[in-house]
């Protein structure tokens, strides 16, 4: 009984032993293609908001 057991797990293991090491090593997907950002009214809102506060800044500096 013990070899016929033996001998069956050995069957399954051998039968399985070629999926699970290609699952175990296969490789990454490759990152996603590099895409650039647009730079647009996010940078045109940010300079008006420093010269907004820069002007500010000078304005109170001047009447001290």
């Amino acid at each position: 009984m013990r070899k016929i057991l033996i001998t069956l797990l050995m069957l399954i293991l051998l039968t399985f032993a070629p999926q699970l090491a290609e699952i175990a090593l296969a490789a990454p997907p490759p990152p996603p293609p590099f895409q650039p950002i647009p730079i647009d009214g996010g940078l045109g809102l940010l300079l008006a908001a420093g010269l907004a506060y820069g002007a500010r800044k000078l304005y109170k500096n001047e009447e001290v």
